[in-house]
């Protein structure tokens, strides 16, 4: 029988934003949001590698994990579990405004969630990157718009697939054949005309409907190995926002856990 672990993490320290604290509480509703599971809450750290080896025991041996962050840090963790089980076959597809894919000597903020998937890839501050790196070009970036010279370097160098527009992601992932796909969500994808709640917002983004049609069609082709949705800064002032969330994200969990 499947059933849904659903693991909050609410930090906040790999964020460069100045009101980043409103992520805490943002991972709570995001949690709440889900429909029902097994519910798990990471106490964080000061130390982003020691927040890393709380979620990494938190993880379940089996079934579908909802990661709710928290700083895109929170992504670490789960990705390297989804790796491990499916090596090479795995691929991760980044729903994110941002590439996060900077390094400690490339990143203008020096902040953690803008190196986390070039940390996974196996490059980054020693402490946390995986000892199984994924390969670059396993990776689909969908809906990115705004990278660091350095990110964009990267992407030519390493083969990492970019999707600006990601009219063609269902067809791209098909062509890597893989055995299941991760579905990370930074909330920032979406366009901040329509939902504002993120910290580092970025014009052009993706309608609601649209991320959930991307992502049904994932979850029709493929198995899906985890789903990470992460970024939300709530803002008692915006219910508009919440009221958008609570209706997105019980679908997306549901549509993902192939329930």
């Amino acid at each position: 029988m499947s059933y849904t672990t659903v693991i909050e993490v609410p930090q906040w320290r790999g964020s460069s934003s100045p009101t980043a604290r409103r992520l805490v509480e943002g991972a709570r509703l995001l949690a709440d949001m889900a429909p029902d599971a097994r519910r798990v809450r990471v106490e964080v750290s000061e130390s982003l590698s020691d927040t890393a080896s709380r979620v990494r025991q938190a993880l379940p041996e089996s079934g579908f994990a909802f990661t709710a962050g928290g700083d895109c840090g929170v992504e670490l963790e789960p990705i390297a579990a989804a790796h491990r089980r499916y090596g090479d076959g795995l691929v991760v597809v980044w729903f994110d405004a941002h590439g996060d894919l900077n390094t400690p000597s490339s990143s203008p903020s020096g902040a953690f969630h803008g190196m986390v998937l070039r940390a996974l890839t196996g490059e980054g501050p020693a402490e946390l990157v995986p000892s199984q790196p994924l390969d670059p070009r396993r990776v689909v970036l969908a809906g990115v718009r705004d990278l660091d010279p350095a990110e964009s370097a990267f992407i030519a160098e390493s083969g990492m697939h970019h999707l600006p527009d990601p009219a063609s992601l269902i067809e791209r992932v098909a062509d890597l054949s893989p055995s299941a796909v991760y579905i990370h969500i930074d909330l920032d994808v979406l366009d901040p005309a329509t939902f504002s709640s993120v910290g580092c917002p970025a014009p052009g983004g993706l309608q609601p409907d649209r991320l959930l049609s991307l992502v049904k069609g994932l979850s029709d082709r493929f198995e899906i190995a985890g789903l990470g949705i992460t970024e939300y800064e709530y803002e008692p002032t915006l219910p508009r926002d919440q009221a958008l969330l609570a209706s997105l994200v019980s679908v997306l969990v549901t549509t993902c856990a192939q329930l």
